[in-house]
């Protein structure tokens, strides 16, 4: 379903995704309140949610949304201010799966690959979680599909069932067998990774100070950066920032990507220090977790412990093995606490990890290794 107050923006929104045969718009509304009350009529799998609308804006419809069917996938979608990606990260904490950076004229929304992309690959990915999730033993019945196109029936629509593919199994290596502790942590995320850096950080602050760097690369763009640094040093108590170019790498800080920049690691004489690149996107991202693993690979060998939570694609998984032949570790989180089991789940099935954790566990776990000594 597609919610947003111009109709304009709602009919560009659907026509690219019903230009995907896997994908169906079966509502396209103009407020929440209305969305809602289509939510009673037909069963929806995934929503694209405009955060400003009259009647019933975006952030207060998404807890009657999720009230009203928990397993519905939302992604908020609204245009690149910092006052939107607040809100928009504000919604990521009240349950939003993902978010979607709108172009600023309307008629740029077709013309513009990079969202036509982000709009579908979400909008599958989330409904392919759904679906996967609800196959789980004790899991509510629900759809099957992305569901039907824009259409005021008043009978539920489903879309013919899919066949899931089977997952490769996990197969976990050895922990390295060293008494040095790690020097650096590398956390790559993408979908659903806000809220699961939130998790993660926040179960260390009990640890005590903390005297390695913590580097975060999550695919979002310029300006929500900003904002993620600012909720994880609130939110996890630590010193948070977007890295700099040539910025001296210190220990007990954590430093995030900026939106639109790849963020390695160079080591010049004793120190490390950041290195900001526009180089082209990898996986289809910029910031990209791969590059970030290949230059700590490089620059701090088996020292380095890399944690990859939820997100769609695989990104890091090509840099999570350098990291395993430099002799790091490598751990990921499940697929039951992932909102989307893609970057998580390729470096597992890789045989990369050491660990598979439910999100709750990732956090101890690598104060543990942190504080060993």
């Amino acid at each position: 379903m597609v919610v947003d107050d111009s109709a304009v923006v709602r009919g560009l929104e659907t026509r690219l995704l019903e230009a995907d045969p896997q994908i169906k718009v079966i509502a396209s509304v103009g407020n929440g309140q209305v969305a809602l009350q289509t939510l009673e009529r037909h069963e929806v799998e995934v929503v694209i949610l405009d955060i400003e609308m009259p009647v019933l804006d975006g952030l207060s419809a998404l807890p009657k949304l999720l009230a009203r069917d928990p397993t519905l996938k939302v992604i908020m979608a609204s245009t690149l201010t910092l006052r939107n990606a607040e809100i928009s990260l504000q919604a990521l904490e009240a349950g939003a799966a993902d978010y979607l950076p709108k172009p600023a004229a309307s008629r740029e929304i077709s013309a513009d690959g990079a969202f036509k992309h982000d709009l579908i690959a979400k909008v599958k990915a989330l409904g392919l979680a759904r679906r996967r999730n609800q196959q789980r033993p004790g899991a509510k019945p629900g759809g099957t599909g992305f569901t039907a196109a824009r259409t005021r029936q008043e009978a539920p629509v489903k879309a013919p069932a899919v066949t899931l593919r089977q997952q490769a199994p996990v197969v976990l290596r050895k922990a390295p067998v060293t008494a040095e502790a790690v020097d650096i942590i590398a956390i790559g995320s993408s979908t659903g990774g806000p809220q699961a850096l939130f998790t993660v950080l926040g179960a260390m602050k009990g640890s005590g100070p903390l005297r390695q760097p913590i580097l975060i690369t999550q695919h979002m763009p310029a300006t929500f950066t900003t904002i993620l640094a600012g909720h994880i040093s609130r939110s996890a108590g630590m010193d948070a920032h977007e890295g700099q170019d040539g910025e001296v790498i210190k220990g007990g800080q954590v430093y995030v990507a900026p939106g639109d920049y790849h963020m390695t690691v160079e080591s010049k004489g004793t120190q490390k220090v950041i290195r900001l690149n526009q180089d082209p996107p990898e996986n289809f991202c910029r910031p990209a977790v791969d590059p970030m693993f290949r230059s700590i690979a490089r620059a701090y060998g088996r020292r380095t412990l890399g944690v990859v939570l939820t997100g769609m694609g695989s990104d890091g998984t090509k840099g999570g093995a350098m990291i395993v032949e430099a002799g790091g570790t490598i751990v990921a989180q499940d697929e039951a606490t992932s909102v989307v089991w893609g970057m998580p789940g390729a470096i597992a099935q890789a045989g990369l990890c050491t660990a598979v954790l439910p999100i709750g566990e990732i956090g101890p776990y690598i104060s543990k290794i942190a504080n060993k000594r």
